[in-house]
């Protein structure tokens, strides 16, 4: 997902501290109109169901942030404009830059006073809401009663309520199902030019795989001369997937046969940090391995002059290695020890996240606000929130189907979409069914990650899900998992760098457990047993 420079915002709030003042008198609901805004549900103004919403214009302030400078350009989707006419509800829109959010944020949750609607998953984290409770308003009954789109959606969804649902049995934020995602994350990428010039076939098994990157290392498949290649560029999770341990939201947490797995102390683990010692200790994994960044590692992806990289894992190779991607080809997961292929990712897609959308206190007319949020929640509203609007981005065909537009000369399609809609952030659901009705561009962009999907969607295992935690969870978290994160990443170096994985073993086992091994463990699976209670 390419996030590109956009315009100035709009509309900003300012950053100092002088600005505490201004934000709370633009975070009322409302702001001027806020008897208007009352008047509207003690009325007859206010309709239940169908639209227009209200019989008399009402106005809600909207707090979203958008990344970088990327402006508020979203607020000119024709579907937008066409809402504020349907629904009688005006939008106020308050766009931030993630720039200087993360002091705007502080500022604004001190004041206690925040705008009718927070949009967007990026705006306040978990712990943002559950440790501001007081600031949200519980959607439930809300859900229940003026929400017909986001219930049906959760009837077919069930993911989506287990995601929405806060410690308390309550929620508090909105859900999102996201169209056209795949199921598989990162897959192994490899530069079929070489393999095809030193007559090797596509690697099947981590064996068949380090044969491979034996021969990218010794036999100068770039033909420059030069011992160059970096068979391996990387650590990750990724590396060792092929030995079960495919950990989609980085928690160092697996479920296996139902249960919730802390597996940097199991013996897959251990298996696979012997693998990489391997090719560590034979050079078949880059020599700055711990000391590059991401700058680094992408300026050895685009060498300008020969490709020096043999193998790694990639969302789609076109977005890393510039003008050498034509030599590189995703291709199958590589099976591992017991002879399974795993992939990173989830069975359900990777489409579903929780607070995209926050009715707070401070908002007077939460009906209205939910009723405005279940506009959203249609197929044609989602993906015009997605992609752009019917007409602009998104053809609507005869037959039913949507196809969508090819962007404007000298821009990316990615980055016309962030230009068009909300995209990532918002409000949305998808039916997989009508998702059949979606046409895209197999050789590009969304629809080329579809097609490369197919590769290894079948062998996504389940994740340890983005759980939810309570208020003296998050308290406890931080200490945990900073001490017994910074051990296992600092171990992990030191197995694959020194190896005698066997002999130190035990004592890495014993040092986690005396750091409080035991306490992240239940905190993990105690919020895991929460959300599989959801009903």
């Amino acid at each position: 997902m390419v996030k590109q420079n956009r315009k100035p915002v709009a509309k900003k709030w300012a950053i100092s501290l002088m600005a505490a003042v201004m934000l709370v008198g633009l975070a009322g609901c409302g702001g001027g109109n806020k008897e208007n805004n009352t008047a509207a549900v003690e009325t007859d103004s206010f309709n239940k169901e169908g639209l227009p919403i209200v019989k008399e214009p009402v106005t809600l302030k909207v707090l979203t942030v958008r990344w970088g400078s990327m402006g508020d350009t979203f607020t000119k989707n024709q579907w937008l404009i066409d809402l504020e006419k349907n629904t009688n509800v005006k939008i106020d829109w308050q766009v931030m830059s993630s720039n200087d959010w993360a002091e705007q944020k502080s500022i604004l949750l001190a004041s206690g006073t925040l705008p009718d609607v927070v949009l967007g998953d990026q705006t306040f984290t978990d712990s943002d809401i559950v440790n501001n409770l007081s600031y949200f308003r519980p959607l439930d009954d809300y859900i229940d009663q003026y929400m017909p789109n986001l219930k049906a959606a959760m009837e077919e969804t069930p993911d989506m309520k287990k995601i929405s649902t806060f410690p308390d049995g309550k929620i508090y934020s909105m859900p999102t199902r996201l169209p056209s995602r795949p199921k598989s994350s990162r897959q192994p990428v490899i530069n079929k030019t070489w393999l095809d010039k030193l007559g090797l076939k596509v690697p099947e098994t981590i064996d068949e795989l380090y044969t491979v990157l034996k021969a990218f290392k010794e036999q100068d498949p770039n033909g420059n001369g030069k011992a160059d290649e970096i068979p391996y560029i990387e650590v990750s999770n990724d590396m060792i997937s092929p030995f079960g341990i495919a950990d989609l939201n980085t928690n160092n947490m697996l479920v296996k046969d139902g249960k919730a797995v802390y597996y940097p102390i199991t013996e897959e683990y251990k298996e696979g940090m012997k693998w990489e010692n391997k090719l560590y200790s034979e050079g078949l994994l880059d020599k700055e391995l711990f000391t590059q960044d991401a700058t680094m590692i992408s300026a050895k992806f685009q060498n300008p002059d020969a490709p020096i990289v043999g193998f790694t894992y990639q969302w789609t190779p076109d977005a890393v290695f510039g003008k050498w991607s034509d030599q590189y080809v995703t291709i199958p997961p590589v099976a591992g020890p017991d002879g399974n292929r795993y992939t990173i990712g989830n069975p359900i897609g990777m489409s579903l996240n929780r607070n995209e959308l926050l009715i707070t206190s401070s908002c007077k007319t939460p009906e209205i606000a939910a009723r405005w949020a279940d506009q959203f929640y249609t197929n044609e509203a989602s993906i015009q929130n997605f992609w752009g609007a019917i007409g602009t981005v998104i053809q609507k065909n005869d037959n039913d189907t949507y196809t969508l537009m090819d962007p404007p000369s000298g821009t990316s399609a990615d980055a016309w979409y962030w230009d068009q809609s909300l995209r990532d952030f918002g409000p949305k659901y998808v039916s997989p069914s009508f998702e059949q009705k979606i046409v895209l561009n197999p050789e590009a962009g969304d629809g080329l990650k579809l097609e490369l999907d197919k590769l290894g969607s079948e062998y996504v295992t389940t994740p340890f899900p983005n759980v939810m935690y309570t208020s003296e969870e998050f308290e406890e978290l931080p200490t945990l998992t900073t001490d017994i994160d910074t051990y296992v990443n600092t171990m992990r170096a030191q197995f694959i760098s020194k190896g005698d994985i066997d002999g130190n073993w035990d004592a890495y086992v014993k040092k986690l457990n005396d750091m409080g091994l035991d306490k992240l463990v239940k905190i993990r699976t105690d919020a895991y047993g929460r959300y599989n209670s959801v009903k």
